[in-house]
């Protein structure tokens, strides 16, 4: 199945859109704060959409669809957890660390935030939570460039190493001219073409196969099962998948989004917006797979494409249930989830390479111009390491990103909300935070010990290392309980 020519104006027009997006935003980048954080300059709305598009990567409508198509409603715990974890995440993370990383002499990256929260001269928190950004994220970034590597393998017909590089390189462009504006106006376009497929797709999937009635009557007869919330679940199971909320508090390329809003008085109004989107977006993604199945089971004809991949779910419906030229739109609103967390991760690795690396132990004195164009380089260099991770066509975009996602989730997530919330949290006991999670991660993933996703023991772990590794050691100096009291004070008065 090749792409038509509306589909073909579409995607020309909707990069040509996101390249001019970039081109702007180049005319307002003059230092580095602007190149990796916009100045701290986003609104309620732009926070709001771009942290649920930076969120919200190809799984939304290729993975997660894939999921339910295959799984039926058992999947859908999965969604459940992740938004119970998004709230978490923007009532207790946003509006503290938007305060915290400005207080603490303006930390623009996250191990920048780590290292002042705490005091840190030794750099170990620097250095470690750098290295860590970087290896999960050639991971996570893998996983965006293999889903733009199917879109376009499956809409023009090409072959998966030629859809690699087309997938990636409209991204890599247009993030590597604008930097965090061209991140994040492009990300609130995204966002935008993200829910209006998701609103629109399964209205249409569901109607064209003769209602809700008649679309769960056929799920029915094809196999009961998929009906069932509880079907091949255990308890560790379902576990599992909630815990993939727990993620969200660790995640650098989210975090980002609460340290650029332009004030701690945004959040609340961005946390609403985002909510609402994210919520719609879930129920679309989860529906588009689940009355997929309904579908192809009344069209069997055209199922073959689904069967040799379930993600392609989303998009050979887009193709075959719409006019060309909406087809078009539905389809570049997976190629708009995709490239929108891959440039914010993309981003972030620059970030920690020039300001983390760079400027801290080879360049302290460099100017703002050359740590703007060493951020343009490293990011190309880190999109390169993740086509070549992209490589290898049996690479499945779920598996990707729940490794990536429970890495960073148990290395940064219990450090993160211990430090915002606990004053007796010391340097060593987010060291060994960091550590103890990123291990257990990355030891539970090679065994798979009781089927038990490694983000839960990663978690629980790394929490219990930071209490006890904190509690054993000596207080924090005075300077940082003092900081610390400061930004209680400025929260709880916005």
């Amino acid at each position: 199945m090749t792409a038509s020519t509306p589909t073909l104006v579409t995607f020309a027009v909707y990069i040509a859109a996101m390249l001019l997006i970039g081109w702007w935003a180049w005319r307002r980048t003059r230092t580095f704060d602007d190149f990796i954080l916009g100045g701290r300059s986003l609104n309620p709305f732009v926070t709001a959409l771009a942290t649920g598009a930076s969120d919200m990567s190809g799984w939304l409508l290729m993975g997660l669809p894939g999921a339910l198509y295959v799984g039926g409603a058992s999947e859908s715990w999965i969604a459940i957890g992740l938004v119970a974890g998004a709230y978490a995440n923007w009532k207790l993370v946003a509006g503290r660390l938007r305060v915290y990383t400005e207080r603490a002499d303006n930390a623009l990256t996250l191990p920048d935030y780590f290292t002042r929260r705490f005091e840190d001269r030794s750099g170990m928190l620097r250095i470690y939570s750098a290295v860590v950004i970087l290896i999960f994220f050639a991971i996570y970034s893998a996983s965006g460039i293999v889903a733009g590597a199917r879109l376009f393998e499956l809409t023009f017909g090409v072959d998966y190493t030629t859809a690699l590089w087309a997938g990636a390189a409209a991204t890599i462009v247009y993030t590597l001219v604008g930097g965090f504006l061209a991140v994040s106006w492009t990300d609130t376009v995204q966002a935008t073409l993200m829910i209006f497929a998701l609103v629109l797709a399964p209205i249409v999937v569901i109607s064209s196969v003769g209602g809700v009635d008649t679309s769960l009557a056929i799920i029915r007869e094809l196999d009961p099962g998929r009906l069932d919330f509880l079907r091949g679940t255990t308890a560790v199971g379902i576990v599992s998948l909630l815990a993939w909320g727990l993620g969200y508090v660790g995640q650098p390329h989210i975090l980002a989004r609460f340290m650029a809003a332009e004030s701690v008085q945004a959040i609340a109004p961005a946390r609403r917006i985002s909510m609402t989107w994210m919520v719609l977006c879930l129920a679309g993604a989860m529906a588009v797979g689940f009355f997929g199945i309904a579908w192809f089971g009344a069209n069997p004809d055209a199922a073959g494409p689904v069967k040799d991949n379930p993600e392609r779910v989303f998009i050979v419906l887009s193709q075959l249930l719409f006019n060309p030229w909406i087809a078009g739109v539905l389809l570049a609103a997976v190629l708009a989830a995709i490239m929108s967390t891959l440039s914010c991760q993309l981003l972030v690795c620059s970030s920690a390479l020039t300001e983390d690396f760079y400027k801290t132990f080879l360049r302290p004195r460099a100017t703002q111009t050359e740590l703007v164009w060493v951020g343009r380089a490293t990011l190309l260099a880190v999109a390169l390491v993740a086509i070549v991770l992209a490589w290898n066509p049996e690479n499945r975009v779920l598996d990707l990103v729940s490794y990536a996602w429970a890495g960073f989730g148990s290395a940064f997530g219990p450090v993160v909300v211990l430090s915002l919330l606990w004053k007796r949290m010391t340097r060593n006991g987010a060291l060994a935070g960091m550590l103890t999670g990123a291990i257990v991660v990355l030891v539970w993933k090679q065994y798979a010990w009781f089927g038990l996703y490694e983000m839960v023991p990663g978690f629980a772990l790394a929490c219990l290392a930071i209490v006890v590794v904190s509690r054993l050691g000596a207080p924090p100096a005075a300077t940082v309980q003092a900081k610390f009291d400061e930004v209680e004070r400025e929260v709880a008065a916005a």
